[in-house]
């Protein structure tokens, strides 16, 4: 007896086919390569409607389903798409990259194998004073001396750095012993894979504008070549959590004020969202000034 159900093939996107084993530049020495995908959108579809059969077949029910999905949180049905990439990035990237812990990675080790000769040196516009509201991050200029000196000796250590790593290893020195005089400035690579779910976690965090410019110029890239993949899901992503804005409980309680007709200051003060600190000084960071940030964001919107 004839087989009634219909064959599986593995999905195909012809877009994403012709950006396989693509190198895409990335800073000075970087790269991002698509290696390989596991389905796409209907693989989506397919996941979340494995409880009844065969169920809508058009696209429109398929977008509207991919976006319920979105909305609420209902993550499984994402994690039926992956991602193989291979990355070359500096090793002070790869050290944040890694934390997120989501993927499955291989790194190109420098104990089997040398390291090239390869470092970054950030550009100019780069090299910024310590930011006074990210604690981690950049913010305003420096002057023009202070740019060309930390440039110019990062570049001279890294030369010294290298000179001494070959030194060692022509006298000798182990590889994994030689390669700790070696900055964070040189390169390492890897393979990362991942799948859409926490592909989706890692781009929001890391094309974040709070993210350091050098991995977010990596995300982009990331980002650009996954969506070919899965167009209708990387849609409701933009809309649902890269655009979208979440209030939390306070929050809604200064909403609600605001509609009730209270100054965003006062709507603050109701709901219990301080703006200034016990000596009076005005807050650049908390509950209550990202609240203000978020209504910045929402007179902003198209």
């Amino acid at each position: 007896m004839a087989s009634t159900e219909t064959p599986m093939r593995r999905p195909s996107v012809p877009d994403a086919d012709a950006s396989i084993g693509v190198k895409v530049p990335v800073l000075s020495h970087g790269f991002v390569v698509l290696v390989d995908y596991m389905g796409n959108d209907a693989a989506i579809v397919q996941a979340a409607r494995v409880s009844y059969g065969h169920g809508t077949k058009t696209v429109r029910d398929d977008r509207g389903l991919i976006r319920y999905l979105m909305r609420h949180r209902h993550t499984t049905p994402f994690e039926m798409v992956e991602y193989k990439f291979l990355v070359r990035l500096p090793i002070y990237v790869a050290r944040q990259w890694i934390r997120h812990r989501t993927a499955s990675v291989n790194e190109y080790s420098a104990r089997y194998s040398i390291v090239p000769d390869e470092f970054e040196v950030p550009l100019a516009e780069e090299v910024r004073h310590q930011s006074e509201r990210n604690r981690q991050g950049r913010g305003d200029a420096l002057p023009p001396e202070v740019v060309d000196r930390f440039r110019t000796d990062l570049e001279r250590i890294s030369k010294e750095a290298y000179a001494t790593y070959s030194a060692a290893l022509d006298a000798g020195v182990a590889r994994e012993t030689a390669r700790l005089v070696l900055p964070v400035a040189y390169y390492t690579q890897w393979y990362w894979k991942t799948n859409l779910h926490n592909l989706f976690h890692f781009l929001s965090l890391r094309l974040d504008p709070h993210a350091q410019e050098e991995i977010r110029l990596f995300a982009r890239e990331i980002d650009r070549l996954a969506r070919v993949v899965a167009p209708v899901a990387f849609e409701a992503f933009d809309e649902f959590q890269r655009e979208g804005v979440s209030l939390g409980r306070k929050e809604r309680v200064a909403f609600r004020a605001l509609l009730d007709g209270k100054t965003p200051e006062a709507a603050c003060e109701a709901a219990g969202l301080p703006l200034s600190r016990e000596d009076g000084q005005r807050m650049k960071t908390g509950e209550g000034v990202e609240f203000l940030e978020k209504l910045e964001r929402l007179r902003a919107s198209d």
